[in-house]
């Protein structure tokens, strides 16, 4: 994966967070009627899908990268020391 495609992510993960934080703070204040309420929760849950299948992915990189790791290490006994 390129560079860029990884900042990418990162980045649309970060804005994707912060807007949910945003509609969050939003909905938490008593300023909305019930239709912007139903608006900012339906962005809300596909800003959370958006998040929760983005950390899903870091999460199976990070297991391949780990199982990967674990087997290309060599482990060989020692002899005793006196």
């Amino acid at each position: 994966m390129a560079r860029s495609s990884r900042t990418n992510k990162s980045v649309n993960f970060e804005k994707s967070l912060g807007d949910l934080e945003s509609i969050i703070e939003k909905m938490e204040g008593d300023q909305l009627n019930l239709d912007e309420a139903l608006k900012h929760f339906e962005a809300g849950v596909i800003l959370a899908k958006q998040c929760q299948s983005t950390l899903t992915e870091a999460e199976q990189k990070v297991s391949l990268l780990i199982e990967k790791a674990n087997q290309d290490i060599e482990f060989h006994t020692l002899p005793p020391t006196e």
